[in-house]
């Protein structure tokens, strides 16, 4: 049986919206000044899980009346999931919790798990198994495939949520439902909502050119889908998503070349630096999309290329403040958006002259822009001196003759712990296809083999047709394929299931 594309069919069987299970007092919670710095966008996450009907033929029923009251429950601690966006007087957004609930659809797909053609999650995850959110905050879907196997995902209003915050959700979710299918005493679930220790200072102290070169204003946003150049160059040239896999031997090796003596780099360096490479090679080959100078005899490719890095600020805010001691450990639980993107930018000329070495200590110089705790502090206080008026990072932005390429972490995605109380996943992956010009990059643990990695990739098509035809680059980027996520067995494989 082999992978299935377009050939499936999702059949929504029910829609219902989940509320907190304790209701509260309707109350609007400020966005807080790092909030605000997220434009109006959605990301995905979603999990495979085996099949369920080896555990009896009512087990499916089961399971989703165990999500949905494990969600109802869990939304108690998580009520502004349960909310929605709505703008204030100043005109800026600010989170209504109202109590309305989380849409939650239930699902059937004539496709099993195996078929699934998991490399190119556009085809068969998007608008499919991953649900569009179309209000409020949180959407859930929960599919059961052919095979009896289960795919639950969950879409999230970014402005409300980073994927920190997100993953803290999924576990106390998973952790909750399994203590009800177990009968056993249910977790304490905690998130802080303490939007005040991201309040700005006063008198607000941060040097202006530096985050003026960071972030720029967020431009008005398209309606209906977009309209005229933009629609045009996405339809012959727009981004597609991909996930790849890359071997813990290849990421040792890549590490190693990255490293000089007494200089070593990280993975997520050395594994930046080397996307930042391929990326400038993938533009200097293409005639249409660079712009190139005659130095004597030599022709020069003068494409930017640019790379954002996202930095998670709760460690580094983390540091004990004597106005507040507390504040160190409540920040790992901060639930909202703690986030910055610096970014560099080298000349596709430029970048090929670079070893990997010198690309990795590239990478290392844009990381310390947004590593220090005076970073966030200032830029907090520089979004207080600007609103209302909204910002975004400047690498997001459209900007002609440039190329580029945001990589997120996402080395913390709890895949093993996202145990509902049916077994863990064989697969997840987060889904971010934003619609912007740049492209986006999350690293992910493999749950397949440890060490591995699992990258998902949001990119214009033409970076990933070079991906998979340069030698370099697809022997280190593996197309996701059933076989090394061990879905060829016969119980997934089996029409009689």
């Amino acid at each position: 049986m082999g992978v299935v594309e377009n050939g499936f069919h999702v059949i929504i069987q029910r829609k219902k919206r989940v509320a907190p299970a304790l209701p509260m007092q309707d109350h609007w919670l400020p966005f807080s000044n790092l909030d605000l710095l997220l434009p109006p966008v959605d990301f995905s996450v979603f999990f495979c899980y085996r099949n369920s009907k080896q555990q009896g033929p009512s087990m499916m029923t089961t399971i989703l009346d165990t999500l949905k009251k494990s969600l109802a429950q869990v939304l108690v601690a998580y009520y502004p999931l349960a909310g929605e966006v709505v703008m204030n007087l100043a005109g800026e957004p600010e989170l209504a919790c109202n109590n309305r609930g989380v849409n939650f659809i239930e699902a059937y797909s004539d496709v099993h798990l195996s078929q699934l053609h998991l490399h190119d999650p556009h085809i068969c995850i998007e608008n499919r198994l991953v649900p569009k959110k179309n209000d409020g905050v949180l959407c859930v879907q929960v599919t059961e495939l052919k095979c009896g196997g289960l795919v639950v995902a969950c879409t999230f209003d970014h402005r409300v949520a980073d994927a920190y915050s997100a993953n803290m959700f999924l576990m106390a979710w998973a952790e909750t439902a399994a203590a009800i299918l177990t009968k056993r005493e249910l977790p304490l679930v905690v998130p802080c909502l303490r939007r005040s220790l991201l309040s700005p200072r006063r008198p607000g102290h941060y040097d202006a050119a530096s985050y003026d070169s960071l972030y720029a204003s967020l431009p008005p946003q398209p309606k209906g889908g977009g309209e005229g150049a933009a629609t045009a160059k996405h339809e012959v040239d727009g981004p597609i998503n991909r996930l790849y896999y890359i071997t813990a031997e290849n990421m040792e090796l890549l590490q190693l070349r990255a490293s000089s003596t007494g200089n070593k780099r990280s993975k997520m360096e050395a594994f930046s630096a080397f996307l930042w490479q391929i990326l400038a090679r993938s533009g200097s080959s293409s005639s249409s999309s660079s712009s190139s100078v005659v130095v004597g005899d030599e022709i020069i490719t003068t494409e930017r290329c640019k790379l954002g890095v996202v930095v998670d600020g709760r460690s580094r805010l983390q540091q004990q403040q004597d106005d507040d001691p507390s504040s160190s450990s409540i920040m790992k639980a901060y639930f909202g958006n703690v986030l910055s993107i610096p970014y560099g930018e080298a000349t596709a000329e430029e970048m090929g002259r670079m070893s990997l070495m010198e690309a990795a200590n590239a990478v290392h110089e844009i990381l310390s822009i947004g590593t220090s705790r005076e970073h966030f502090r200032g830029l907090i206080d520089w979004v207080e001196t600007r609103r209302p008026q909204q910002f975004v990072a400047r690498v997001y932005t459209e900007d002609p003759g440039s190329t580029a390429v945001v990589v997120s972490s996402g080395r913390g995605f709890p895949i093993k712990k996202v145990d509902f109380g049916w077994g863990k996943p064989v697969f997840g992956s987060y889904h971010f296809p934003w619609g912007g010009y740049s492209g986006y990059v999350m690293p992910m643990p493999s749950i397949s083999r440890d060490g591995d990695w699992v990258v998902y990739i949001h990119m214009s098509r033409r970076y990933l047709q070079f991906i998979d035809a340069d030698p370099e680059a697809s022997h280190f980027f593996r197309p996701l394929s059933p076989d090394y996520l061990g879905l060829l067995l016969p119980h997934d494989d089996d029409p009689s299931v």
